[in-house]
């Protein structure tokens, strides 16, 4: 007796060349593991960007700031890869805060998020601090010599604008996750360090700088590195807007990956 094969649908090839659909992103019951993720990646991150200034200091330079700026782009780009399917690698609460304004991530999930990033961040400030002390300031973001906190400020402003920018461009939906979003976001962290690092540190991310002055307790530049993130971050989402319209709900969860589309 021949066999009868029926043919596949779209949906049933998709699992099976993926193992499985990808989890749904607005599934209150996966929050948890959402928070970890952040959690994990913002340690990942921050242990890397401060780091680097550390183990430079401790070795002498032996880190140059070559190797510290592209160091945290390569790190984002890991973790888009390795989990951003989970909570989105958001890792930056600028990043969040874009993703909410720009109607594609919930309000509610915000505070979540950013008390994650902040756990992740300053638990790798005090894993730096537990190994070195307070060597190379813990890895610190300040105003380069001879650059006033304006200065500092206004590169901070368009550092991170072009860093939403991309994100918001290249992520789905909410989360940063494939080949384009890794390469793209990686990228142009590494890149805005190389140029404007000697400036403002080219931090881009409160908690990147907060977590090493919270654990020194010196905040006399945190203001810099607090309002320029989140202004650009404001700014990108505007520059979205002219670029490509309102977001839709529709294009949004389909972006997601929790429509099948067949």
């Amino acid at each position: 007796m021949a066999s009868r094969t029926e043919p596949l649908g779209k949906g049933q090839q998709h699992r099976m060349l993926h193992e499985g659909p990808a989890p749904d992103f607005l599934d209150s019951s996966l929050e948890w593991r959402r928070i970890f993720s952040e959690v994990w990646g913002t340690f990942l991150l921050v242990v890397v960007a401060a780091g680097a200034d550390v183990v430079a200091a401790k070795s002498g330079g032996a880190v140059t700031l070559g190797m510290a700026v592209v160091a945290p782009g390569l790190m984002v780009m890991v973790i888009i890869y390795f989990m951003g399917t989970v909570g989105g690698a958001h890792l930056n609460p600028a990043v969040t805060l874009a993703f909410a304004a720009r109607r594609n991530f919930p309000w509610s999930r915000v505070p979540g998020y950013i008390l994650a990033q902040i756990a992740g961040g300053t638990a790798a400030a005090f894993f730096l601090f537990e190994l070195f002390g307070r060597t190379g300031n813990l890895g610190a973001t300040m105003p380069g010599p001879g650059v006033s906190a304006m200065q500092a400020l206004a590169m901070e402003v368009l550092l991170t604008a072009g860093l939403v920018n991309t994100v918001l461009g290249t992520a789905s939906g909410a989360r940063n996750i494939g080949t384009n979003g890794a390469i793209a976001v990686g990228g142009y962290i590494a890149l805005a360090g190389l140029w404007a690092a000697p400036i403002s540190g080219a931090s881009m991310n409160p908690v990147r700088s907060l977590a090493p002055d919270l654990v020194r307790w010196d905040f006399s530049a945190g203001w810099v590195y607090l309002v320029g993130p989140l202004a650009g971050a404001m700014i990108a989402v505007a520059f979205e807007w002219i670029l490509k319209g309102p977001p839709t709900k529709t294009g949004t969860i389909a972006a997601q990956g929790t429509l099948d589309g067949d």
